[in-house]
């Protein structure tokens, strides 16, 4: 599934934040679209997900070979030990502006709430041939860890004209920092391109576009997302 040609590099950002960049990543990436748009209708909303869009399981023979590649050549870019679980799924974005929940109009960590004896790292293989659908941003935080925290939880449990007022923060997709991130880095969508980034990392996708996005996975912003989480290293 994977090719093992594929070229690699370590993009850094800010100094202290990196991402995997793997460029040509699948041998045939045509049929996982094509394989996706044949489940079209099988492509859900996640409740309660930060996730803007709808999502499929991807089938075991990809979840199998995605735990591969990240136990033989990518685990040892990361704090792991072992990896104990895999989630694996086809993505695509296609909320407008106007529906996003306040959570999902901010960055976000995959690494909330985790056991601190276990780490997660992701990864997001971009499966669209328009990069202007765009790619992935990475933020840090510009107050302090209980600032941050309590626009977290504003953010769960306010309307979006409650959470706007009280914060400032648009109701759209976060492309840009704002008083309470700055914007660290990013990531330009290209096909067949697979990125992994410690999950713990701020986060967001890239949407410039947002009234170009469809539920076509033949034309959407469709990606093969994974999440890994991983028991640390000893210390």
């Amino acid at each position: 599934m994977f090719n093992p040609s594929a070229r690699a590099q370590v993009v850094q950002f800010d100094g202290q934040y990196s991402c995997l960049v793997i460029d040509d990543a699948l041998l045939e990436p045509e049929r996982h679209v094509q394989w996706a748009a044949a489940r079209a209708s099988g492509f859900q909303r996640v409740v309660n997900s930060a996730y803007p869009g709808v999502c499929l399981s991807a089938p075991a023979e990809v979840v199998r070979a995605t735990e591969e590649l990240f136990r033989s050549q990518i685990r040892r870019l990361f704090d792991v030990r072992r990896c104990q679980s895999l989630l694996c799924r086809y993505s695509l974005v296609t909320l407008p502006p106007e529906a996003l929940q306040p959570f999902q109009c901010i960055c976000h960590s995959d690494a909330s709430g985790l056991d601190p004896r276990m780490s997660m790292q992701a990864s997001v293989l971009y499966l669209f041939k328009d990069p202007g659908l765009g790619g992935t941003s990475f933020y840090a935080p510009n107050l302090p860890v209980e600032e941050i925290a309590a626009l977290t939880k504003d953010a769960m449990t306010s309307t979006r004209e409650q959470f706007s007022a009280r914060h400032g923060i648009a109701q759209g997709y976060m492309n840009e920092g704002n008083r309470y991130f700055k914007r660290v880095g990013g990531i330009d969508a290209k096909w067949n391109r697979l990125i992994f980034y410690d999950g713990a990392l701020l986060h967001s996708g890239d949407i410039p576009a947002p009234e170009r996005l469809s539920a076509d996975p033949l034309t959407g912003r469709l990606t093969l997302n994974g999440f890994f989480t991983s028991r640390r290293n000893l210390a």
